[in-house]
């Protein structure tokens, strides 16, 4: 077993073509994370409209945490480190928290926006933004509740908790993602279908794709790596047969949704594309 002490390298040496090809790989991947979502953060952050409507602030929520999982993303996946229960390089469950955090804002925001369409005046009366940042805050001390309980059991009952809380999210992942979604698309598209063409209506009916689109990218990204996790921890089998989190395909998935996430939300919603480009990337871009 690795010494902690001992001096981390690179979990591919520079010695083959290959090698260097995933080193660039997992760099320009941590780098994408970071560089998209801050981007977004700092786009919702200098709009004023922008932060007074809730679902930008769980777009926020999202941001914070898959900046974090792209800047620990330079330690699990490229250094030759095991972030497993046992392992002297862990993390002390801290990294895989922070992809938990991005799950539970996209779950939590999908849920949210559920709940506008399917009671829009219920909803207004019920969730201001102070209300929201709550939810908010509390799904993220949950999180930090869950990893202190961790580091204070055995590795054993880490290793269930861990397995419980991947079973859960898989069920919520299904029920959220796929059940509420069909419906809020079969209401949202017969409450549209009744309004007159405006720019309100394409603006809601653009909200709604990309809500669906946001949740595709995130069944097809998560579901393997909760599947996984869930079976081998409930069966007692290694979850960790690849030498690093940088290796294992099905914990890159993740990541890659930590990408694919901002620029789905710049692509979806014009009034962050248009503030980033005039305000944070500051692009003096004209239409012809």
């Amino acid at each position: 077993m690795r010494n902690g002490s001992q001096a981390l390298s690179l979990v591919m040496p520079l010695t083959s073509f290959g090698n260097g090809l995933f080193v660039l790989f997992s760099v320009l991947l941590a780098a994408s994370i970071i560089f998209l979502n801050v981007s977004v953060l700092c786009s919702i952050l200098a709009n004023k409209a922008l932060r007074s409507q809730n679902r930008f602030m769980y777009m926020l929520s999202t941001c914070c945490s898959d900046i974090c999982t792209g800047v620990s993303y330079y330690y699990v996946g490229l250094l030759d480190v095991r972030d497993a229960f046992n392992s002297p390089t862990r993390t002390f469950f801290i990294v895989p928290t922070f992809l938990g955090l991005s799950f539970l804002a996209i779950v939590a925001a999908q849920a949210d926006r559920y709940h506008a369409v399917i009671s829009p005046f219920k909803y207004s009366q019920r969730m201001n933004r102070n209300r929201t940042l709550l939810v908010i805050c509390g799904y993220w001390i949950y999180a930090f509740l869950v990893v202190a309980l961790q580091n204070l059991v055995t590795v054993g009952v880490a290793t269930k908790i861990a397995s419980i809380g991947s079973f859960m999210g898989s069920v919520l992942l299904v029920i959220v993602m796929i059940g509420l979604n069909i419906k809020l698309f079969i209401i949202a598209k017969y409450q549209l279908d009744k309004e007159p063409p405006s720019e309100e209506r394409d603006g809601k009916r653009a909200s709604v794709r990309l809500i669906l689109v946001v949740a595709a990218s995130f069944l097809v990204t998560w579901l393997p790596i909760l599947g996984h996790v869930t079976v081998c921890n409930f069966v007692s089998s290694d979850c960790y047969t690849f030498r690093n989190e940088g290796t294992d395909p099905l914990r890159i998935l993740p990541r890659i949704n930590a990408t694919l996430t901002p620029i789905l939300y710049i692509r979806g919603c014009a009034a962050i594309r248009v503030t980033l480009l005039t305000k944070v990337w500051r692009c003096n871009c004209r239409r012809g």
